[in-house]
């Protein structure tokens, strides 16, 4: 079974397995292709977070693949440069390029195809075309008075295709097809090594060295050649008789382990739509408060007292019926907002510039993958590369002291956040979802409909969705928006009311508008899936 934000992606991960390969051979066949299709979503330059089970090694572990910021980018030079906050644009903004590597450690040491078998459907399609789903030309159109300082960028997208037509970009097609033919030969692992090689310390290195050099920013060939994606165990929390495994506080995903904890004291399914949307609401913004406060590359978070029932316990009176217009972290220091301006390319659209993929097979092991980052239009594409660097170092505070504040070679606290769920110690269900710091309110919401309200995964995901921005943004320029509510429409008019009479400021947002939840599990003897309606482009495949 494989579900993503993508119909190419998932029939390219069945094909996959379709001809003998595992869950994992599929969700590296997927993730490149997504690459591909979807570059306003995510890209080679992306970063990437892995959750999963190995049947092999009976365990679940995360792959941790977010590139880490240039020794070079230190809190002092972006002063020097006239910055009090990161650009969300630009070469400056750039960390490692983290998802090559992750896709192929994984590749390497749970998969079992050679590396050319997985990326050539990536690079077909790069080079022979495929539809342009509506979101690209948005977006082109969206930042076109950025692309157009960019002559990589305008050679590539403009003008804008229109929706549907066929779109190739022959560099990336003939940057991967030359790392496919230059690394073959030999055993699989050491093809996959070669291939390594030949992004982290040869052709695709040293044109990312000139590049930033040429451009101003602070990446460099020997930030890339010291590099490695890495696995570790998962961060884990009991809910209702299940593993929920999350990421570590590098990324903003034990949060949503922070929600379930609190949540864990009312009965959300008792309550009716009004309490439950603001109940799990108040939730969301005092574990949220906890991220900013507590969260970072660092040893010292203390994640057993923030996944304490003592804590919870101590939290949840906190809650009462009228919304809360304070940020109210349990301890640490929030970082002190800077005022910006808004900028052309910069933050994550309400849609979310991610994508994610779900995947299990026949062998019993379960993937959850959620690549972002090296968006067409946020930073110039390399010409002889055929895509943009990430920015993912937008999500670094320039203010010292922070847990989350810029230091050199340490990772920024990524919003990227799948899901991975056990049922009697055994793999049950993967999700996920685009959306930035909604990532971990949408994917929540619909793991709360399906495990808590009883609904299967496609009514969970369809279900109307809401989010609130109540805390600083991850995204420049760090803004946040005090008792913020959005709801889909499809909210009835009472519920909207009802809500607006507690004090939450609710905007009301289009039908079908919010998350991207895609979600595979594994119940019995049955596979099951879901993808999202929302964008009309998920698909979820199976047999």
């Amino acid at each position: 079974m494989v579900a993503s934000t993508h119909w190419l992606a998932s029939t390219a991960g069945m094909a996959v397995l379709e001809r003998g390969g595992n869950a994992f051979d599929a969700a590296v066949a997927s993730g490149f292709v997504l690459q591909a299709v979807e570059p306003h979503l995510n890209g080679p330059g992306a970063d990437l977070p892995v959750i999963f089970w190995s049947a092999e090694r009976q365990q679940p572990l995360v792959l941790c693949a977010q590139g880490v910021a240039p020794a070079a980018a230190t809190i002092e030079r972006f002063r020097e440069l006239g910055h009090e906050l990161i650009p969300g644009t630009g070469p400056l903004a750039a960390c490692v390029p983290g998802a090559f590597d992750g896709w192929l450690l994984l590749l390497l040491e749970f998969g079992t195809l050679r590396l050319e078998d997985v990326l050539q459907f990536a690079i077909d399609f790069a080079a022979s075309g495929f539809p342009v789903v509506p979101g690209i030309p948005a977006t082109i159109e969206r930042t076109e008075a950025l692309l157009r300082e960019w002559p990589g960028s305008e050679a590539l997208y403009l003008p804008a295709p229109r929706p549907g037509a066929l779109f190739r970009n022959p560099q990336l097609a003939a940057t991967y097809a030359r790392i496919a033919a230059e690394s073959r030969g030999g055993s699989r692992e050491q093809e996959i090594e070669h291939a390594r090689r030949l992004f982290y310390d040869g052709f695709v290195a040293e044109a990312i060295d000139r590049f930033c050099a040429e451009q101003g920013g602070l990446l460099s060939g020997q930030d890339l050649a010291s590099w490695h994606a890495t696995l570790e165990p998962p961060v884990t929390f009991e809910f209702r008789g299940l593993t929920v495994c999350k990421a570590g506080p590098w990324s903003q995903a034990p949060v949503f382990l922070q929600q379930l904890a609190l949540l864990d004291g009312f009965d959300l399914a008792e309550m009716n739509e009004v309490e439950r949307v603001h109940v799990i609401t108040e939730c969301a913004k005092l574990a949220f408060a906890d991220r900013d406060a507590f969260y970072g590359d660092r040893d010292d978070v203390p994640l057993d007292r923030l996944l304490s029932r003592e804590y919870n316990d101590e939290r949840r009176r906190l809650i009462d019926d009228a919304a809360s217009r304070e940020l109210r972290p349990g301890g640490g220091r929030l970082p002190q907002l800077v005022r910006a301006e808004e900028t052309v390319g910069a933050g994550e659209p309400m849609s979310g510039d991610t994508v994610h993929l779900d995947v299990a097979d026949r062998f019993g092991n379960l993937v959850s993958a959620t690549p972002s980052g090296g968006w067409l239009q946020s930073s110039p594409v390399i010409s002889e590369l055929g895509w943009p660097l990430g920015t993912r170092a937008q999500m670094f505070w320039l203010e010292p002291g922070l847990p989350s504040s810029l230091r050199p070679r340490t990772r920024p606290r990524t919003t990227l956040s799948p899901t991975l769920v056990l049922r009697d110690g055994k793999p049950h269900l993967a999700l996920g979802t685009p959306g930035g710091d909604h990532q971990d309110q949408w994917s929540l919401h619909a793991f709360l409909n399906h495990v808590v309200l009883g609904m299967n995964l496609q009514e969970a995901i369809d279900a109307p969705e809401h989010h609130t921005d109540h805390f600083p943004s991850s995204f420049f320029p760090r803004q946040a928006q005090p008792a913020s509510l959005y709801l889909e429409a499809r909210f009835q008019p009472r519920v909207v009311d009802e809500l607006r009479s507690r004090g939450h400021d609710v905007t009301v947002a289009p039908e079908w508008s919010l998350g991207r939840v895609s979600a595979v599990a594994r119940d019995g003897g049955l596979l099951k899936a879901g993808a999202n309606p929302r964008g009309m482009q998920g698909y979820a495949i199976g047999r």
